[in-house]
Order: C-alpha cells, then structure tokens, then sequence
C-alpha cells in the first residue's frame, strides 16, 4: 500500500493541475470503489471550485468553495493520471505500463481549462468520500490519526511522549496511526535502521535520546523518499507516470541475507516476520 511519501508525491503532481481549478463535471464509471460514493457524489462536486490539495497521513484532500472536503485513498493499486483536452497522456522517463483498459479508469474529474484527473484502480480498494468540512473531527477516516511525521510538531520529545509506557514491540507502536500518522512498512524499517534501534524492542524502553534519534532519522527518511519521488515496488506510479526510485536507497527492506550497509558493521540484513509483515534489520547494529 502506497505510504506517505508516495501519497506526498502523487498531491505535488496533481496540485498544479487541481489547485484552483473548478469541477466541470465528474464521471463515475460504477457505483463504488472499496465503499459506495457519497449519496449524490457527483452532482454535489459539480461546479465547485478547489481551493487546496491537501495530505493527512495516507489520504488526499481536497479542500472545495463550499467549506465541504473530498477525501482521496489509493489503497493497493489507486493512481491518477492527468489528461489533456485531447486525451493524450503524458508517461515519463520512467514510464512502466500501466493497465489502460477503461473497465479500470473509474474516476474521471473534468476540470475548467480541458484538462481531467483520472483515477484508476484495478483492486478498487481505494476509496472517496465527502466531509462537510474541513479538519479531523468532520471525517471518520481521520478523526483519531496521530502527528504528522514530516510536521513541525514532531520532535524527539513528541515521539518520546507516545511511546512512553508501551509494551508492544516498537516496530508496531510506529505503525500505529493513532500515534504517528502515515508511517509504513518501509519507512519504518529504514528509519529504525538509521536510528540503530531494534524493531524488536518494546516500545516504552526507548530513551529520550533514542527517540530523538528516531524522529531525525523518521524526518530524513521520509524527506528522502519524497524528493525521490516515493518507492516503486508494484503498483506505485507518480502523476506523470514516472516510476518513484527511493528503492535504490534502501538499507535493509527487501536485502535479507546482504550485508550491513553500516559502517564497521559486519552484521548481515535479517527478516523477521510481525504481526504477519515482513521486518527487515540488523540484529548487530540495532539494539
């Protein structure tokens, strides 16, 4: 599932085209996604103009005229795409073929200027829904989601914070979006890497001055990842069609049996399995 980097990559691609443009219309090619739309999805979008694209977490945002905010998941295999008037689309250097039949294009955003946004989605596990406004509380899906990785808010002290007193191993309490919202699989893994820290750990040992470590190396990680674009694994894509290339960085997810990339670390790359996901480490750097 695309994680924040991903979700970040994909808003700056469609934000000069969304930002600011009105809905001239929206085509919705079935009755559903993961979830039904909203009752009279289309027609309440109509005409409405947007004023911001906006990221929580893994969710897209958009915030409309009205006071009144779509909110966008990719799920497995969700991407968009930006079309011309002329319907010609604009793959990038790192093109990979998509699945171009139309049976998967189910989300078509007309917009004032001729250009589209369409959405495509083989699994369909993406969804869109409707707030009557806009913040945390107005949704469902984001009501309860914790700080912002890459916000200013978060810090060593605020990561200290949430896991003081846990018990769960800290991979999980990371992966938990009620205290840090967004984080994945992957970055997890990298990031607890860098740090030196053990997935394994629980969660409520880690010090104030590991969990300023942590958060550091959480904000570079991350940081990385969005600068390259997100990571391509299987179905991600970037607006333009290019493919993201922070794979090529990592240090430890998906290199079991290869040897630490750290220095003077002999060490070589482990997978464990948590709660049923893969965890990637090095059981001699990471206390």
């Amino acid at each position: 599932m695309p994680e924040l980097p991903e979700v970040e990559t994909v808003r700056l691609g469609l934000r000069p085209v969304m930002e600011g443009a009105r809905i001239e219309a929206i085509e919705l090619r079935r009755p559903d996604l993961r979830f039904p739309f909203p009752e009279r999805f289309a027609d309440r979008l109509r005409g409405r103009r947007i004023e911001g694209l906006g990221r929580r977490a893994k969710y897209l945002l958009a915030d409309l005229d009205d006071g009144a905010r779509v909110i966008m998941h990719l799920g497995m295999s969700g991407s968009f795409r930006i079309e011309s008037a002329s319907g010609t689309a604009a793959p990038g250097l790192f093109h990979h073929p998509r699945d171009g039949r139309a049976v998967h294009d189910h989300v078509v955003f007309h917009l004032s200027g001729g250009q589209a946004v369409v959405y495509n989605d083989p699994r369909r596990f993406g969804f869109m829904d409707l707030a009557a406004g806009p913040g945390d509380a107005a949704s469902p899906h984001l009501a309860g989601l914790g700080i912002e990785p890459v916000g200013n808010a978060f810090d060593g002290d605020a990561l200290a914070e949430r896991l003081a007193g846990r018990r769960t191993p800290l991979k999980a309490a990371l992966l938990d979006q009620r205290l840090v919202a967004g984080l994945g699989n992957i970055y997890v893994a990298e990031a607890l890497h860098r740090a030196g820290l053990s997935p394994m750990r629980q969660a409520g040992s880690v010090t104030k001055d590991e969990a300023g470590r942590l958060a550091g190396a959480i904000r570079t990680v991350l940081g990385e990842a969005i600068a390259a674009g997100g990571s391509s694994l299987r179905d991600h894509r970037q607006t333009n069609g290019e493919l993201g290339y922070f794979q090529h960085a990592f240090r430890v997810y998906d290199r079991e049996g290869e040897p630490c990339p750290s220095p003077r670390c002999r060490g070589i790359i482990e997978r464990s399995v948590q709660a049923g996901r893969s965890t990637f480490w090095c059981s001699a750097c990471q206390l």
